[in-house]
């Protein structure tokens, strides 16, 4: 057991990676650093968003787990109670108690890869309630800023039918000087700008990317092609404001049935030493 930003948590590591998973609060992975690095995600002990009901959600930056679609209070139920720890061999199993408003159960199962730079992160809301749930899995990852996002556009010939479109929020400016859209890739910079922006789009390649001062965090996840996302079929998110930079993805929407689960499977990759 360690300590960080006063946090009781479990270190997972190999050759190449250390990961803090919480204990006291979550489930959550709070950090995530190249042997010998940094972490790279964003630290947020202070960061606060204040519910209707007088309570409080912490933040804490790391990797964290929501239902969507995002809806006040119920997405926001805080996550500060302990969590339940099973080693797997490879990785860690993390448990959460039930939400008691939701009936929702959020479980994350988290592997290192042998000794490689990479992690598999699977994502599980259970029903663990009366009546059906309508909701998917949501994977957030909030990342230190002051880098620079990377999110790729579809490439298919479609002829006459179009082949790429992008979700916007009300709050975000598409004259924001951090935006570069390209034919490619959609580039965000992250700067410490004040306003908040974010953009969401179905990935139909299938991955994401943060550069942040010489390295590279990809998280990969499955599009499928069928199904209905949230958000105007938004499989992959992106927000960043003056503290963090978050990549998001998402499992498509379903009802959930009592004792009925749902699991979304990101794959992360780090890349040291890499130019941009």
């Amino acid at each position: 057991m360690v300590k960080f930003l006063d946090l009781e948590c479990i270190s997972l590591e190999n050759a190449s990676l250390i990961l803090l998973v919480t204990r006291s609060v979550g489930p959550r992975v709070i950090s995530l650093c190249i042997k010998g690095g940094d972490n790279l995600f964003a630290e947020l002990p202070d960061l606060l968003a204040d519910l209707p009901d007088g309570t409080r959600y912490h933040f804490y930056g790391g990797h964290r787990l929501w239902h969507a679609p995002e809806s006040m209070p119920r997405t926001y139920f805080p996550d500060d109670d302990p969590v339940d720890i099973v080693s797997t061999g490879h990785g860690l199993s993390v448990t959460q108690p039930v939400e008691p408003h939701t009936g929702i159960e959020k479980s994350m199962q988290i592997s290192l890869v042998g000794e490689a730079p990479q992690v598999v992160v699977s994502h599980t809301l259970t029903n663990r309630g009366l009546w059906p749930v309508e909701c998917a899995p949501w994977a957030i990852t909030q990342l230190k800023p002051g880098g620079v996002a990377i999110l790729p556009q579809s490439l298919g010939q479609t002829g006459f039918i179009p082949n790429r479109s992008l979700t916007f929020w009300p709050y975000t400016d598409l004259a924001d000087p951090r935006f570069y859209p390209g034919n490619l890739y959609l580039r965000i910079d992250s700067d410490r700008h004040s306003k908040p922006f974010k953009v969401g789009f179905p990935n139909l390649r299938g991955w994401l990317a943060y550069w942040n001062a010489g390295t590279l965090f990809v998280k990969r996840a499955p599009f499928e092609t069928r199904a209905a996302y949230v958000d105007f079929n938004s499989s992959s998110e992106c927000y960043c404001n003056d503290r963090f930079l978050e990549l998001e993805t998402l499992a498509p929407i379903r009802t959930l049935e009592p004792g009925e689960a749902s699991t979304h499977t990101e794959t992360w990759e780090i890349h040291a030493g890499v130019d941009f």
